[in-house]
């Protein structure tokens, strides 16, 4: 019988390794649009419904307004987004993309491409991959 506490038996180490990988290999293509990978999943966000509020966004990321509000003052510094506090409520704050953030979807096109090409797998590969995630992920 196998002993399931070994480490060659666990899901989980091979999902974090792969997990650390990912973003490693999103690193050098990201650092070219000056983000990080969390800020590069705001920007999908923004890119796909153009203005949220921070619980929103953290809703989408799963992230908590500790992890994101830092991260958000950051890309507004680079000017890629704007953070103007709602005049209805003043608990909410609105993140938009800036000109310069909405420019960055264009250059960012080709991220997709170059990380499956890097990785060697084919967006069937990854796709299968994100299905199972998914699934998991749902429980």
């Amino acid at each position: 019988m196998k002993d399931q506490l070994h480490i060659s038996e666990q899901v989980c180490f091979p999902v974090y390794v792969f997990a650390k990988e990912i973003i490693n290999q999103y690193r050098p293509l990201l650092e070219a649009l000056e983000l990080t990978y969390p800020q590069y999943l705001v920007m999908l966000v923004l890119w796909e419904h153009k203005e949220q509020t921070v619980n929103q966004l953290g809703e989408k990321l799963k992230l908590d307004s500790g992890t994101l509000t830092p991260l958000l003052k950051r890309m507004e510094h680079k000017e890629f987004v704007s953070r103007i506090r709602s005049t209805v409520d003043e608990r909410l704050v609105n993140i938009s993309l800036t000109e310069k953030g909405k420019a960055l979807k264009e250059k960012a096109a080709f991220i997709p491409g170059q990380l499956m090409e890097a990785m060697d797998v084919t967006e069937e590969d990854l796709l299968l991959l994100k299905n199972i995630i998914t699934k998991i992920s749902k429980k």
